[in-house]
């Protein structure tokens, strides 16, 4: 995971934690809502970098040269 994808997916755990503790339900839902986003960064930078490692591979392997 890269540490984009790690900052994402921490301030999603972190708005589940406030949502959790937290009493009110109109601040707890946009605690939720603002974790989904998070969330969805998070699932899509690393759907992004496994798109990206796939299409260097393919590379790699049409020219011929080895990925270490």
């Amino acid at each position: 995971m890269s540490a984009q994808t790690n900052f994402y997916a921490a301030q999603a755990e972190s708005c589940a934690r406030a949502a959790a503790e937290c009493n009110l339900p109109r601040q707890r839902e946009k605690y939720e809502q603002a974790g989904a986003a998070w969330q969805s960064l998070a699932n899509r930078e690393s759907e992004i970098a496994a798109a990206r490692d796939r299409r260097i591979a393919e590379t790699a392997m049409k020219s011929g040269t080895a990925i270490t």
